[in-house]
């Protein structure tokens, strides 16, 4: 077989019994005369333009109605082994099912609730639709659609389906099972979370005193040490050192989607962390310790299951007027209050336990009074000319210009 793609012609026509058989002809001045002759002997002929090609040391066959969609082909096929591109495209003719069954069981490195995310979007959301569909096949017309059904019904659940579709087909691509990733939906895989409310301080020392009195520090770590339902539930004894005012999260309590609890360390190393607690919060907890923990190292220190704290934290926020907030809300709460206070990206990101600064953006928010502060600060500047040492817990120092000389003011990044 030479090395340069070859067209061939081939004939398709029925024999005596309804079977039809196939002759095949070189593209040569003779070749074509003879399929002429073959057409015209036989009404029912059909002619197909075959295109051969070696690729990666094997003979792949493509056929074409039309010469001018099988030289489209051939001038294809060779351009990409130029380019070192060309792909056998028997070897995308794996079902999406067969393939994302294979990626997401080598996927070892998945935490236990994304692991079971995946399963349950593959399951519910991506193979009933596309899971019959050859890797070779799935075009992103055919994506979109799928997308667009999915996102009027489920707009989060589409966001999360359509990545992990695209990372699978971005897999794919890579293993050289298909040219490109068909996922080219723009925007597709962005999911706009609604914002979470913020409790007032009033309202979360409420919500405390609304719990039962040995679930109330629930309350006051998750909003003053900013930790998760799961890392409350998996604290124990050895894990609060009231001498030196700390608390440290070592394992997290998971709830799986069929209910199960898991007990594990946090999935990242900035999760497994010794937060300070505030001072004025330190006397509920050893109060609460002396009261409701037991003496052993491993004792818990909420020694209650999910339901029943979500149970009391549905009375509680009832109760005070706040049924909007959930139990998470309260991390949310302490790491805005703490960008109030001035905490820089690094020290949000060690307090909230994350290994990216991108989550710990999302508990940046403008508030009024911080804004007044700020605009105070900004019309002292302008009436003394800029000469105004900014005092630096208001977010500000001066420094002077390499250029001119002048004094200029040059704001901290305040988060």
């Amino acid at each position: 077989m030479c090395s340069v793609a070859q067209i061939v012609h081939r004939v398709s026509y029925p024999i005596a019994g309804g079977r039809r058989i196939n002759q095949r002809f070189p593209d040569t001045q003779a070749g074509r005369r003879q399929v002429e002759a073959l057409i015209r002997g036989n009404p029912d002929a059909r002619r197909y333009y075959d295109v051969r090609a070696r690729v990666a040391g094997r003979t792949v066959n493509q056929s074409f109605r039309t010469r001018r969609e099988a030289n489209a082909h051939a001038a294809t096929v060779e351009a990409d082994k130029l380019r070192g591109i060309a792909r056998d495209p028997r070897r995308g003719r794996v079902t999406l099912e067969t393939y994302a069954g294979q990626w997401i069981d080598g996927r070892h490195d998945l935490a236990e609730k994304t692991d079971e995310l995946y399963r349950w979007l593959l399951e519910d959301h991506i193979l009933p639709v596309l899971g019959s569909r050859t890797l070779g096949e799935l075009t992103s017309e055919e994506i979109r659609v799928w997308h667009a059904k999915l996102s009027r019904k489920r707009y989060s659940t589409a966001a999360k389906a359509y990545r992990l579709l695209s990372t699978i087909l971005k897999t794919a691509a890579a293993d050289d099972l298909i040219p490109r990733n068909p996922c080219q939906v723009k925007g597709a895989s962005i999911e706009k979370a609604a914002e979470r409310p913020v409790a007032t301080v009033p309202e979360v020392q409420a919500l405390a005193d609304a719990m039962p009195d040995d679930l109330r520090i629930a309350v006051l770590l998750a909003a003053w040490c900013q930790l998760r339902r799961g890392e409350l539930l998996g604290l124990r004894r050895r894990d609060v050192d009231v001498s030196k005012g700390t608390v440290s999260v070592a394992v997290t309590h998971v709830v799986r989607m069929d209910g199960r609890v898991v007990t594990k360390p946090p999935k990242t190393t900035a999760g497994r962390r010794t937060v300070a607690i505030p001072p004025t919060v330190l006397p509920d907890v050893k109060r609460h310790l002396d009261a409701y923990v037991e003496a052993g190292p491993d004792s818990p220190v909420i020694g209650v299951s999910v339901d029943m704290l979500f149970n009391a934290w549905e009375r509680a926020r009832k109760k005070v007027g706040r049924p909007d907030l959930r139990l998470h809300d309260l991390r949310h709460t302490g790491l805005t209050l703490a960008a109030g206070a001035g905490a820089t990206v690094s020290e949000l990101m060690y307090r909230a336990g994350h290994a990216s600064p991108v989550a710990a953006l999302r508990y940046q928010h403008a508030t009024r009074d911080r804004d007044r502060d700020l605009a105070a600060l900004l019309g002292q500047m302008r009436g003394s000319g800029g000469n105004l040492e900014a005092p630096r817990d208001n977010g500000a120092k001066i420094t002077k210009g390499s250029a001119t000389g002048r004094k200029k003011v040059s704001p901290r990044k305040r988060i």
